[in-house]
């Protein structure tokens, strides 16, 4: 039997720095489609064009993926602050991991255009 710690500095530690690493990919992606919304042409096929290679396509669903992460820990954490009874909670767990793997599976469909 193996004693996991569940509760303790060390434990929320891995949460903490998922939330923070998840947020800085999302920034740095931001900071650059901004930069590239100041700079490039506003038309349609510019935009296609610079969607389409392959490099903005990798970097995309790396950022929607440290967003569903993202999102995760945190609402992973709200139902576990807050939401007391333990079967209403998984339930929430539950619904919360299918959508969150519902909407990878689109974003999927949407970035490589599948």
């Amino acid at each position: 039997m193996v004693n996991r710690i569940v509760v303790g500095a060390r434990y929320g530690l891995r949460d903490w720095i998922m939330q923070r690493a998840t947020a800085v990919v999302m920034a740095i992606y931001t900071f650059g489609l901004v930069l590239f919304l100041l700079t490039m042409p506003g038309t349609y096929e510019g935009w296609q064009a610079f969607f389409k290679t392959t490099w903005v396509q990798v970097l995309t669903q790396t950022t929607i993926i440290a967003l569903l992460l993202h999102v995760w820990v945190g609402i992973r954490d709200v139902w576990m602050d807050y939401i007391k009874p333990v079967g209403l909670r998984l339930a929430l767990h539950l619904f919360t991991i299918v959508w969150l793997v519902g909407c990878l599976i689109y974003s999927i469909k949407v970035v490589w255009g599948l």
